[in-house]
């Protein structure tokens, strides 16, 4: 017998949380990041401004769609990325 490691059926993928673009209005960006992340304003600026940037990594699908909704909201192109 094989040792190895699977996916369960029943076991949500983690997604990632990718700005690709800031947009015109950066600093609404940044002020929703730093709301997403609890980083600090300068942390937030430097995290958005550096893209792509990973800006949350492997929460749940329903977390990634919010936050990705929120950063739309605020100008940025942002995606939900599904981890291998």
């Amino acid at each position: 017998m094989t040792d190895g490691w699977f996916l369960l059926v029943c076991d949500d993928a983690p997604y990632d949380v990718v700005v690709t673009d800031p947009g015109a209005h950066v600093l609404d960006v940044v002020q929703v990041v730093r709301r997403l992340t609890g980083l600090s304003l300068w942390h937030s600026k430097v995290l958005v401004t550096q893209v792509p940037a990973l800006i949350l990594e492997g929460v749940p699908e329903e977390d990634a769609t919010a936050a990705v909704s929120a950063l739309r909201e605020a100008g940025a192109q942002a995606e939900a990325r599904e981890q291998p």
